[in-house]
């Protein structure tokens, strides 16, 4: 499927505050606090393992993977499975099913039966959970916040979540080590039901009901539906490609940098918490910029020009050490975190409004299995690097992944446009306004 520029991305424009909206409110509410207590466990499972269960640091890389692996099992169909159901309804049995998988760490630590397996069986569940959340999660959002103001509402949420990855690993920090690692993973649990409280109180999704006329198709033909619509499309496709490429690393980066605090660096629990508090601060600034700076020089522009300046900068983290050393760490994470987090925003409203309603799950599913299939891999990659070769020797690897994957854009036909487009059509090449 090509495409045609309609104009620019919507909410680029100012639009009136979604604050005052409530079902916005109640539905950000739910979502930032989800996401602190997501990011409590960020810190918290890999200390678990690190501190309570003695792992190394292979297996502990072997969490981020169980976190992403369900990305390639069941990433495609569940778009599928998406279009087809009331989505806030499986938002709901998600929130149900990641409250009780997290809550059965503390109560196997409390019981002295906790091991590591359950530790990857708790992060592969929170993971496919995390799978079918997300995707209803692009489709959900459509139906209650006008097309004009997605932008606004997609940088508010990625605003918030990138602030609680500051309180979040600060908060498990501490925890850590006032109540243990495994206790604190409560923490998480409680967030989730939190979420299900406030979607319970958000708009029943009555949107893009298909007509009683059509008849349902195999699950798989509906999942290849949306991998026809990403490869046939020219920005989705090279926005897949470059998030798998940026998502290796990243992934590779995330998955021994917790080991590496604690094993090379030899920083405390609580200062291991602020340390990834810290790196959180990227993210906020990129989501608070995203939208002035695309008014300013085009979602586009930001997006792929942005990226090629600021990801080199992860080259950096490895040189990282203790003290005054650390500022190599958080002076690379600064800069490639604010990029990558202003362009999220761009593509994720890019592609809210650019694809149809009815094909929304399946085409966002099939975009974001693309780009987190290469995770759990990396994820496995840096802790056998690790192993072998060293902790800063992967770090090496993994972040000069990060910091060449944005070539990927400049290279694409992304480079020509000043602002992504609204929507796609079924005919011809892609060209249309908005070109550079």
């Amino acid at each position: 499927m090509s495409g045609s520029v309609s104009g620019s991305v919507p909410g680029s424009e100012r639009r009136p505050n979604l604050w005052r909206q409530r079902s916005f409110q109640l539905f950000w509410t739910g979502e930032t606090i989800s996401q602190l207590g997501s990011s409590v466990t960020f810190v918290l499972l890999p200390l678990t393992a690190v501190r309570v269960l003695h792992a190394s640091a292979f297996l502990v890389s072997l969490i981020t993977a169980a976190v992403w692996l369900p990305w390639l099992l069941i990433g495609l169909p569940a778009g599928a499975f998406v279009d087809r159901v009331p989505v806030r309804r499986v938002m709901l049995a998600c929130d149900l099913v990641s409250m009780i998988a997290f809550a059965s760490v503390p109560i196997a630590a409390w019981t002295g039966v906790l091991s590591m397996g359950q530790v990857l069986a708790v992060a592969l569940v929170g993971g496919a959970s995390s799978v079918v959340f997300t995707t209803a999660y692009q489709v959900y959002l459509p139906t209650f916040v006008e097309e004009a103001d997605l932008a606004q509402a997609n940088a508010k949420l990625g605003g918030s979540a990138a602030a609680a990855q500051i309180g979040g690993p600060g908060i498990g920090g501490v925890i850590a080590e006032l109540a243990g690692a495994a206790t604190g993973m409560l923490a998480d649990a409680v967030s989730y039901a939190v979420s299900f409280v406030c979607l319970t109180r958000t708009p029943v999704d009555r949107r893009r009901e298909r007509e009683t006329t059509e008849q349902p198709r195999a699950l798989l033909a509906e999942t290849a539906d949306g991998l026809r619509f990403v490869s046939g499309d020219p920005l989705l496709r090279v926005i897949a490609l470059f998030a798998a490429a940026a998502n290796f690393g990243f992934s590779g980066l995330e998955a021994i940098l917790v080991y590496f605090l604690v094993r090379t660096l030899h920083l405390a629990s609580d200062v291991v918490g602020l340390t990834l508090a810290v790196l959180g601060v990227g993210g906020v600034l990129g989501a608070a910029l995203a939208r002035p700076l695309a008014r300013r020089f085009g979602s586009a522009r930001l997006a792929v020009r942005g990226l090629a300046i600021g990801l080199p900068f992860a080259l950096l983290i490895p040189l990282a050490h203790d003290g005054l050393g650390l500022v190599y760490l958080f002076a690379g994470d600064l800069v490639a975190a604010t990029t990558v987090g202003a362009s999220n925003v761009m593509t994720i409203t890019f592609a809210q409004a650019y694809v149809p309603p009815e094909m929304l799950g399946r085409v966002s599913s099939a975009v974001r299995t693309f780009a987190y299939c290469a995770m759990p891999v990396g994820a496995a990659i840096a802790g056998t690097l690790a192993s072998v070769l060293g902790v800063r020797m992967a770090l090496l690897a993994f972040t000069l992944a990060i910091a060449t994957s944005g070539a990927i854009l400049v290279a694409s036909p992304a480079r020509h446009l000043r602002d992504f487009p609204t929507r796609a059509v079924a005919d011809g090449a892609y060209v249309g306004e908005g070109q550079a």
